[in-house]
């Protein structure tokens, strides 16, 4: 995994649609997403989707990229006094190499500046060449890696 981090978001071709909160007559579908993802990614990252999905509504940090229907989910909201993170970014597979991911997340990040955080960061996984070129378009920056140990007993 890399942290990469914006302080301004370059211009980009944005996609058909608009960025919007996510809510309760989403949530179905965001369990959907969130299962998705956390098997596409092979790690249980994501213990129980139901939790994720709940906080993440109640908190109003569930972003959609609406385009006649949801087509892209980036979650985001402010971590720091100054610093927002931008994470999980999904986006299904028959909606994936058409901008969806790149105008969610480009329009999520300026908003979260528009708030006020200086800058935003986010994960990605350095096997996925696709994320982490889109996440440099936008204008993010490598920080460090990061590295994720576990250790297994044999009892």
């Amino acid at each position: 995994m890399r942290i990469h981090q914006l302080t301004q978001v370059e211009s980009v071709a944005t996609a058909d649609g608009y960025l919007r909160f996510a809510t309760e007559a989403d949530r179905s579908l965001l369990l959907e997403w969130c299962t998705a993802f956390a098997s596409e990614i092979g790690e249980v990252v994501i213990d129980v989707p139901e939790k994720v999905v709940d906080a993440g509504l109640k908190r109003q940090s569930i972003y959609l990229w609406e385009d006649g229907t949801p087509v892209s989910w980036a979650s985001g909201s402010q971590s720091l006094p100054t610093a927002a993170r931008i994470g999980p970014v999904y986006t299904p597979p028959q909606h994936r190499r058409t901008g969806y991911a790149t105008a969610c997340v480009a329009a999520l990040s300026q908003k979260l500046l528009d708030q006020g955080c200086q800058r935003c960061f986010l994960f990605t996984d350095l096997a996925n060449p696709t994320s982490n070129h889109i996440y440099q378009q936008i204008g993010y920056h490598p920080i460090c890696d990061w590295h994720d140990f576990a250790f297994h007993s044999e009892l």
